[in-house]
């Protein structure tokens, strides 16, 4: 998969477990589960690597918001790339869910 993008303030995100790829795409934010709280991750984030912990992982591609359980492992921002390793991965129900313009 091609990963380069036409818009220049996206992240490239990977999504790993020890059975596979679980996601490999671009997104405009990404909302994850650290073993402190949420964390929130935007075009320009500094360099970071945290220890996740388990809940839901969502990131916003376009008009569509994918979810995902995870599990133990690591997050990684380096240069808007986001690497996520994690023992487990497994996609939400209804994975696909449209976002609208509203204030959340």
């Amino acid at each position: 998969m091609d990963l380069v993008s036409s818009d220049p303030r996206v992240l490239r995100v990977s999504i790993i477990s020890p059975a596979g790829i679980g996601y490999e795409g671009e997104a405009e934010a990404i909302v994850a589960p650290a073993y402190d709280g949420q964390l929130g991750i935007l075009y320009g984030h500094a360099p970071m690597m945290v220890l996740l912990g388990e809940g839901e992982l969502r990131l916003r591609d376009g008009g569509a918001l994918h979810r995902f359980h995870v599990a133990r492992g690591f997050l990684q921002v380096v240069d808007n790339e986001v690497s996520v390793l994690a023992e487990e991965v497994g996609q939400v129900e209804g994975e696909e869910v449209p976002t609208t313009g509203a204030a959340h």
